[in-house]
């Protein structure tokens, strides 16, 4: 079997480097990308160090020629991609009625347009390969959050382009799931805890006492998930969400 060729958005820190570094571990290559080639050195080495192979690539996802250009230059240093994760995003938050609408555009851009981008780049890798796996990166908000509205239509986006590209790529051996996580110790949620004034671990503290398995999710937590649903056995798993929130979602 040849060596897969994976890229995922967004992994210079976070769910996305956790995500790059586990599918090298499972002896994939893997293209790097993030907003800056710089910011994916530390990934890219990591990776080099374990024994692994990347290429770090900065690109604006919501940029079409500039997605254009990534794709190809890691298709001509590593191969062709056949794996894709959409992780890319950031976050505008703030209540309807206080939300600018260069937050809202910011938002649907990079996390709706960067995954539409990356995936209609890659698909013709998959397609001559006969074989693909996409995985985009929804959440638990898209089932709707208090002062994420841009966010959660967002989320909630990725998991309709998800199952559509179910439907539209299965017959060339392409799949494509969402995983949709809940609270994850990322830079992005210590954030949200010093925008709302508190300190991480009471924000951690009080979040997992609502959690049913009574703990935060961590990076490894998204990265094992993902790795399942880019994996050789994981062919007749196809457009579906996978909530990874420590319980039920209702």
């Amino acid at each position: 079997m040849p060596q897969r060729i994976a890229i995922v958005t967004g992994a210079a820190r976070g769910i996305g480097a956790g995500t790059a570094k586990r599918l090298a571990a499972d002896g994939m290559a893997v293209g790097v990308i993030d907003l800056s080639e710089a910011d994916c050195a530390q990934t890219v080495g990591e990776i080099e160090e374990a024994g692994g192979k990347a290429v770090a690539v900065g690109a604006d996802v919501s940029n079409a020629d500039q997605v254009g250009a990534a794709v190809e230059k890691v298709a001509a240093e590593l191969g062709g991609p056949t794996v894709l994760v959409n992780n890319a995003g950031v976050t505008r938050d703030n209540l309807l009625f206080k939300m600018s609408e260069s937050d809202w555009d910011t938002v649907m851009n990079v996390h709706l347009k960067g995954a539409f981008l990356m995936t209609r780049a890659c698909q013709r890798y998959m397609v001559d390969a006969k074989w693909g796996r996409i995985v985009n990166l929804s959440s638990l908000s898209a089932v709707g959050n208090r002062g994420q509205v841009n966010y959660s239509a967002a989320k909630a986006g990725l998991q309709g382009l998800t199952k559509t590209l179910a439907l539209e790529l299965g017959k060339f051996g392409i799949t494509a799931n969402a995983v949709a996580p809940g609270f994850v110790v990322t830079d992005m949620t210590a954030a949200t805890a010093a925008r709302l004034g508190m300190s991480f671990e009471d924000f951690q503290a009080g979040a997992a006492k609502q959690i049913p398995v009574q703990r935060v999710g961590q990076v490894e937590d998204i990265a094992h998930a993902i790795s399942f649903f880019t994996s050789e056995g994981a062919g007749y798993v196809s457009g579906q969400i996978l909530y990874l929130s420590g319980g039920p979602v209702s």
